[in-house]
């Protein structure tokens, strides 16, 4: 048949991986209909059967037969000499139907109606995989790198799907090649215009999760409840477990003998430091907790101000503050206080805010960040290591020194 060679646009979707059966029928109809409606102004009275496995379709006009001079409406009625054309023994009043060739259209109309074909195709596409990958956001997905460009990386799953890693959403030690299979948590799913704009990301909370729920069998069975997550990524993060069966230690299970569970994880995140404490709804101890590895001797909550004054020996305060700040940072998140860290035994101290006639208020903020605000938590410190763990020049770092120690001092 003619029609078939004019609707190879359509057969050739009809092992869509996303188009079902009856699906494919009702687009391929809707698109046609409006193609007919536009060469004859209507729809109504027209039959379409498609056979979407043949890659055929047949376009049947159905009129009624009128005397010769009374047609009114040439798409609905015909005359009674053009009926007994199509079958000489047809009478006024019978109906008449007429197969509609495509070519009848116009070879414009033709070329139209391929393009609005393969949009609703492509449409109907972009939605499904909308919801495909929408319904996927924070699970983990795997995907091979297609292109790697300056700010982002371009990747493609097993159907041919466009994931994009932008920068930010990479871990600082990742490295990747074309043709390089990575990891990563759905974090986000749009539609842009009617393209899905799929968002792919190894630095969000919910990655680190989700690797458990991978790697420790516990936590996938339901054993093990990952309570909350908090990175700072490729550096340090901190995860509380819990479990409802007294029998099951979830830091242990978590952990593995030597570190044997959570290797796998900790180079999956480019040697990203874990650390992994058991929750409790203790707010006190939660604290206590969160700032290991340093051993807290004393906690006072202000839960009005979700505050948090903690008291340690002062070999102590390094391992609760760590490097650069990453411990206690980490900690008043996963907690939900802001944490200061005070030295147990140590009488005479001065807040850094009543050194702001002196030192610029940027400066003080810059200590802070990495828990130093009283005057002996820096002065501890050695001006070297002080350099590293913050973003000011030496000459401001000693110059900071010497007005805490003349202040000490008197």
């Amino acid at each position: 048949m003619e029609n078939i060679a004019l609707i190879e646009s359509f057969s050739e979707f009809k092992d869509d991986k996303f188009i079902d059966r009856v699906t494919l029928m009702a687009i391929l109809e809707d698109v046609f209909r409006n193609a007919l409606k536009k060469k004859f102004g209507s729809d109504d009275n027209f039959d379409i059967i498609i056979n979407p496995d043949k890659g055929d379709l047949e376009i049947w006009r159905n009129r009624v037969v009128v005397e010769d001079g009374e047609v009114e409406e040439p798409n609905e009625e015909i005359s009674l000499t053009e009926a007994r054309k199509i079958e000489p023994d047809f009478e006024v009043g019978e109906d008449v139907s007429e197969e509609v060739k495509l070519i009848q259209l116009g070879r414009r109309a033709i070329l139209a109606l391929r393009q609005n074909l393969i949009s609703k195709i492509h449409e109907h596409d972009n939605t499904t995989i909308y919801k495909h990958f929408k319904e996927l956001e924070g699970e983990i997905y795997t995907a091979e790198v297609h292109h790697i460009r300056h700010k982002v990386v371009i990747l493609l799953d097993d159907e041919g799907n466009e994931i994009i890693m932008p920068k930010e959403k990479q871990i600082s030690a990742d490295f990747f090649r074309k043709g390089d299979n990575v990891r990563g948590v759905i974090e986000s799913v749009e539609l842009k215009g009617n393209k899905p704009v799929i968002i792919m990301s190894r630095t969000a909370p919910a990655f680190l999760e989700q690797l458990f729920f991978q790697e420790i069998p516990e936590v996938f069975d339901g054993l093990i409840t990952v309570k909350k997550v908090v990175r700072i990524p490729g550096e340090k993060a901190k995860v509380a477990v819990d479990s409802y069966d007294d029998r099951i230690d979830p830091v242990g299970a978590c952990v593995g003998m030597k570190g044997s569970r959570i290797h796998g994880i900790v180079r999956e995140l480019g040697n990203e430091n874990i650390d992994v404490i058991n929750w409790t709804s203790n707010p006190q101890l939660l604290v206590t907790r969160a700032l290991s590895p340093a051993r807290v001797s004393s906690v006072k909550l202000n839960d009005e101000k979700m505050t948090a004054q903690v008291y340690l020996r002062p070999e102590e305060v390094s391992k609760a503050i760590g490097r650069g700040g990453h411990n206690i940072r980490l900690a008043g998140q996963l907690t939900g206080y802001e944490i200061d860290v005070f030295r147990e035994g140590v009488e005479e101290d001065v807040e850094l805010t009543e050194f702001s006639d002196e030192i610029d208020a940027w400066i003080i903020e810059e200590f802070k960040k990495i828990g130093m605000d009283t005057a002996r938590s820096v002065l501890e410190q050695d001006v070297d290591d002080l350099v590293k763990r913050t973003d000011l020049e030496e000459e401001t770092i000693i110059e900071v020194v010497r007005i805490l120690k003349e202040e000490l001092a008197d």
